[in-house]
Protein backbone atom coordinates (compact mmCIF):
# COMPACT_ATOMS: atom_id res chain seq x y z
CA UNK A 1 0.00 0.00 0.00
CA UNK A 2 1.14 3.79 -0.80
CA UNK A 3 1.37 5.86 1.67
CA UNK A 4 0.07 9.69 0.99
CA UNK A 5 2.30 12.44 2.26
CA UNK A 6 -0.24 14.96 3.61
CA UNK A 7 0.45 18.43 3.15
CA UNK A 8 -1.29 21.16 5.11
CA UNK A 9 -1.68 23.71 2.94
CA UNK A 10 -1.74 27.86 4.19
CA UNK A 11 -4.77 28.14 2.68
CA UNK A 12 -7.10 25.20 1.97
CA UNK A 13 -9.46 27.13 -0.68
CA UNK A 14 -6.14 28.29 -2.78
CA UNK A 15 -3.59 25.82 -2.57
CA UNK A 16 -0.23 26.54 -4.51
CA UNK A 17 2.27 24.41 -6.39
CA UNK A 18 5.26 25.24 -7.85
CA UNK A 19 6.58 22.54 -10.66
CA UNK A 20 10.44 23.00 -11.35
CA UNK A 21 11.73 20.02 -14.14
CA UNK A 22 14.73 18.78 -15.84
CA UNK A 23 17.38 20.34 -13.58
CA UNK A 24 19.95 18.42 -15.46
CA UNK A 25 22.28 18.74 -12.18
CA UNK A 26 25.48 17.43 -12.87
CA UNK A 27 28.68 16.07 -9.88
CA UNK A 28 30.84 19.15 -10.35
CA UNK A 29 30.27 22.51 -10.36
CA UNK A 30 30.86 25.16 -13.19
CA UNK A 31 29.71 24.60 -16.78
CA UNK A 32 28.22 21.46 -18.18
CA UNK A 33 28.66 19.54 -21.50
CA UNK A 34 24.91 20.29 -22.07
CA UNK A 35 25.38 23.74 -24.24
CA UNK A 36 27.75 24.71 -21.54
CA UNK A 37 25.29 25.97 -18.55
CA UNK A 38 26.31 25.71 -15.01
CA UNK A 39 22.84 23.70 -14.38
CA UNK A 40 23.03 24.37 -10.71
CA UNK A 41 23.07 27.67 -10.73
CA UNK A 42 20.36 28.13 -13.15
CA UNK A 43 18.69 26.50 -10.57
CA UNK A 44 19.21 28.25 -7.57
CA UNK A 45 18.26 31.23 -9.64
CA UNK A 46 14.86 29.81 -10.37
CA UNK A 47 15.02 29.09 -6.52
CA UNK A 48 15.44 32.61 -5.63
CA UNK A 49 12.47 33.55 -8.13
CA UNK A 50 10.30 30.82 -6.52
CA UNK A 51 10.77 32.84 -2.99
CA UNK A 52 10.13 36.06 -4.61
CA UNK A 53 7.01 35.37 -5.52
CA UNK A 54 4.52 36.83 -3.57
CA UNK A 55 3.20 33.89 -1.92
CA UNK A 56 5.12 31.12 -0.81
CA UNK A 57 4.07 27.41 -2.51
CA UNK A 58 2.60 25.17 -0.07
CA UNK A 59 4.86 22.11 -2.03
CA UNK A 60 7.17 21.98 -5.16
CA UNK A 61 7.25 18.82 -7.55
CA UNK A 62 10.57 18.35 -9.52
CA UNK A 63 8.98 16.33 -12.90
CA UNK A 64 12.16 14.28 -13.82
CA UNK A 65 15.82 14.36 -15.25
CA UNK A 66 16.93 15.72 -11.90
CA UNK A 67 20.37 15.18 -13.11
CA UNK A 68 22.13 14.75 -15.80
CA UNK A 69 24.30 11.38 -14.92
CA UNK A 70 22.54 9.28 -12.69
CA UNK A 71 25.99 8.81 -9.77
CA UNK A 72 25.16 9.97 -5.98
CA UNK A 73 27.42 12.75 -6.56
CA UNK A 74 24.69 15.03 -8.65
CA UNK A 75 21.75 13.90 -6.35
CA UNK A 76 24.01 14.94 -3.40
CA UNK A 77 24.65 18.63 -5.29
CA UNK A 78 20.98 18.54 -6.54
CA UNK A 79 19.45 17.34 -2.34
CA UNK A 80 22.11 20.20 -0.45
CA UNK A 81 19.98 22.89 -2.76
CA UNK A 82 16.49 21.15 -1.70
CA UNK A 83 16.46 19.59 1.63
CA UNK A 84 16.05 22.77 3.75
CA UNK A 85 12.97 24.40 1.77
CA UNK A 86 10.11 25.64 4.07
CA UNK A 87 7.92 23.48 2.38
CA UNK A 88 7.86 19.89 1.28
CA UNK A 89 9.56 19.09 -2.01
CA UNK A 90 8.68 15.73 -4.22
CA UNK A 91 10.79 13.92 -6.75
CA UNK A 92 10.12 12.16 -9.80
CA UNK A 93 12.77 10.21 -11.97
CA UNK A 94 13.02 11.15 -15.50
CA UNK A 95 14.98 9.08 -18.29
CA UNK A 96 18.43 10.92 -17.28
CA UNK A 97 17.65 9.28 -13.97
CA UNK A 98 18.09 6.16 -11.76
CA UNK A 99 14.76 5.50 -9.41
CA UNK A 100 16.51 3.08 -7.36
CA UNK A 101 19.16 5.69 -6.77
CA UNK A 102 16.66 8.27 -6.17
CA UNK A 103 14.60 6.32 -3.71
CA UNK A 104 18.09 5.80 -1.67
CA UNK A 105 19.24 9.50 -1.25
CA UNK A 106 16.40 11.77 -2.59
CA UNK A 107 14.30 11.06 0.72
CA UNK A 108 16.24 13.60 3.69
CA UNK A 109 15.28 17.24 5.05
CA UNK A 110 12.28 18.92 2.99
CA UNK A 111 12.56 16.43 -0.41
CA UNK A 112 10.82 12.99 -0.50
CA UNK A 113 10.19 10.56 -3.43
CA UNK A 114 6.36 10.41 -2.01
CA UNK A 115 3.95 8.79 -4.79
CA UNK A 116 0.73 10.98 -3.21
CA UNK A 117 0.42 14.29 -1.89
CA UNK A 118 -3.23 14.97 -0.19
CA UNK A 119 -4.04 17.96 0.51
CA UNK A 120 -7.59 17.69 1.90
CA UNK A 121 -9.47 19.25 -1.02
CA UNK A 122 -7.16 18.18 -3.98
CA UNK A 123 -4.77 15.02 -4.73
CA UNK A 124 -1.94 14.71 -6.48
CA UNK A 125 -0.26 11.44 -8.23
CA UNK A 126 3.34 10.94 -9.11
CA UNK A 127 3.20 8.88 -11.92
CA UNK A 128 6.37 7.53 -12.89
CA UNK A 129 7.20 6.10 -16.73
CA UNK A 130 10.92 5.43 -16.62
CA UNK A 131 12.02 3.00 -18.71
CA UNK A 132 15.28 1.88 -18.56
CA UNK A 133 17.83 2.06 -21.10
CA UNK A 134 15.69 4.90 -22.72
CA UNK A 135 14.50 8.23 -23.37
CA UNK A 136 11.45 7.48 -24.25
CA UNK A 137 8.83 6.53 -21.41
CA UNK A 138 6.44 3.79 -20.48
CA UNK A 139 4.02 2.95 -18.22
CA UNK A 140 4.18 -0.61 -16.62
CA UNK A 141 1.02 -2.42 -16.97
CA UNK A 142 1.42 -2.15 -12.80
CA UNK A 143 1.66 1.45 -12.93
CA UNK A 144 -1.40 1.90 -14.90
CA UNK A 145 -3.08 -0.31 -12.49
CA UNK A 146 -1.67 1.95 -10.15
CA UNK A 147 -3.33 5.06 -11.10
CA UNK A 148 -6.61 3.06 -11.51
CA UNK A 149 -6.57 2.64 -8.11
CA UNK A 150 -5.76 5.44 -6.81
CA UNK A 151 -8.27 7.66 -9.17
CA UNK A 152 -10.93 5.45 -7.72
CA UNK A 153 -9.86 5.36 -4.05
CA UNK A 154 -9.86 9.50 -4.43
CA UNK A 155 -13.39 9.57 -5.34
CA UNK A 156 -14.50 12.83 -6.20
CA UNK A 157 -11.65 14.52 -4.81
CA UNK A 158 -10.13 16.39 -7.47
CA UNK A 159 -6.52 15.07 -8.71
CA UNK A 160 -3.55 16.65 -10.40
CA UNK A 161 -1.59 14.17 -12.03
CA UNK A 162 2.22 14.91 -12.73
CA UNK A 163 4.70 12.56 -15.11
CA UNK A 164 7.78 13.37 -16.89
CA UNK A 165 7.11 12.22 -20.54
CA UNK A 166 4.87 14.01 -22.63
CA UNK A 167 1.46 12.01 -23.01
CA UNK A 168 0.35 14.11 -26.44
CA UNK A 169 2.45 15.16 -29.19
CA UNK A 170 4.21 18.16 -28.70
CA UNK A 171 4.31 19.49 -32.36
CA UNK A 172 8.47 18.92 -32.21
CA UNK A 173 9.24 15.78 -34.34
CA UNK A 174 13.03 14.90 -32.55
CA UNK A 175 11.12 15.25 -29.07
CA UNK A 176 8.03 13.49 -30.02
CA UNK A 177 10.11 10.53 -30.80
CA UNK A 178 11.12 10.64 -27.34
CA UNK A 179 8.10 11.18 -25.88
CA UNK A 180 5.85 8.72 -23.92
CA UNK A 181 4.92 4.96 -25.37
CA UNK A 182 1.29 4.37 -24.09
CA UNK A 183 0.06 7.67 -23.80
CA UNK A 184 -3.34 6.60 -25.25
CA UNK A 185 -3.18 3.93 -22.70
CA UNK A 186 -2.42 6.49 -19.67
CA UNK A 187 -5.75 8.52 -21.77
CA UNK A 188 -7.73 5.79 -21.26
CA UNK A 189 -7.54 5.04 -17.57
CA UNK A 190 -7.65 9.14 -16.90
CA UNK A 191 -10.70 9.14 -18.87
CA UNK A 192 -12.28 6.14 -16.82
CA UNK A 193 -12.97 8.74 -13.93
CA UNK A 194 -14.55 12.08 -13.58
CA UNK A 195 -11.19 13.48 -11.05
CA UNK A 196 -8.56 14.26 -13.07
CA UNK A 197 -8.01 17.97 -13.74
CA UNK A 198 -4.78 18.39 -15.20
CA UNK A 199 -1.93 16.65 -16.37
CA UNK A 200 1.45 18.34 -16.21
CA UNK A 201 4.90 17.02 -17.31
CA UNK A 202 8.62 18.12 -18.43
CA UNK A 203 10.95 16.70 -20.71
CA UNK A 204 9.83 18.91 -23.67
CA UNK A 205 12.35 21.80 -22.11
CA UNK A 206 9.78 24.11 -23.57
CA UNK A 207 5.71 25.80 -22.71
CA UNK A 208 2.89 23.58 -23.77
CA UNK A 209 -0.57 23.80 -22.79
CA UNK A 210 -3.73 22.32 -24.93
CA UNK A 211 -6.66 21.44 -23.62
CA UNK A 212 -8.39 17.83 -23.65
CA UNK A 213 -11.97 16.83 -22.86
CA UNK A 214 -11.68 20.16 -21.05
CA UNK A 215 -8.80 18.71 -19.21
CA UNK A 216 -5.68 20.88 -19.27
CA UNK A 217 -2.34 19.45 -20.53
CA UNK A 218 0.64 21.44 -19.32
CA UNK A 219 4.71 21.08 -19.99
CA UNK A 220 6.97 23.31 -18.21
CA UNK A 221 10.45 25.22 -19.41
CA UNK A 222 13.25 23.48 -17.85
CA UNK A 223 15.17 25.36 -15.30
CA UNK A 224 18.45 25.32 -17.82
CA UNK A 225 18.27 24.70 -21.23
CA UNK A 226 15.41 25.59 -23.30
CA UNK A 227 14.45 23.29 -26.71
CA UNK A 228 12.92 25.33 -29.59
CA UNK A 229 9.35 24.76 -30.01
CA UNK A 230 8.03 23.24 -33.58
CA UNK A 231 11.63 22.28 -34.71
CA UNK A 232 12.14 19.23 -36.67
CA UNK A 233 15.46 18.52 -34.75
CA UNK A 234 17.29 19.30 -31.49
CA UNK A 235 17.49 23.11 -31.63
CA UNK A 236 17.82 25.44 -28.57
CA UNK A 237 15.30 28.29 -28.02
CA UNK A 238 17.32 31.21 -26.18
CA UNK A 239 14.24 31.96 -23.69
CA UNK A 240 15.19 32.13 -20.33
CA UNK A 241 14.69 29.52 -17.88
CA UNK A 242 11.42 28.74 -16.01
CA UNK A 243 8.58 26.75 -13.82
CA UNK A 244 5.05 26.83 -12.99
CA UNK A 245 3.31 27.93 -10.96
CA UNK A 246 -0.08 26.02 -10.43
CA UNK A 247 -3.25 26.94 -7.95
CA UNK A 248 -5.68 24.36 -6.95
CA UNK A 249 -9.11 26.12 -6.37
CA UNK A 250 -12.21 24.56 -4.62
CA UNK A 251 -14.35 22.18 -7.27
CA UNK A 252 -11.45 21.30 -9.30
CA UNK A 253 -10.57 24.81 -10.80
CA UNK A 254 -6.79 24.89 -11.76
CA UNK A 255 -5.26 28.36 -12.52
CA UNK A 256 -1.44 27.96 -14.05
CA UNK A 257 1.25 30.49 -15.58
CA UNK A 258 4.78 30.08 -16.78
CA UNK A 259 7.46 32.34 -14.91
CA UNK A 260 10.68 33.21 -16.56
CA UNK A 261 13.80 34.08 -14.66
Amino acid sequence: MTHALRVHPRDPARIRLVQITDTHIACDPGPTVFEGVDTAATLAAVLDAVDAQPERPDCVVLTGDLVDIPIPEAYARLLALLRDRNCPVVCLAGNHDDPVMMARLMNAGAVSTSRIMDFGSWRVLMLNDWLAGSDRGRFSPEELAFAGSELSAAGETPVLICLHHQPVPVGSPWMDAMGLDNGPELLNVTDAYNNVRGMVWGHIHQEFSMERNGIPLLGTPSTCVQFAPGSGEYAVDPLAPGFRVLELLPGGALCTRVVRI
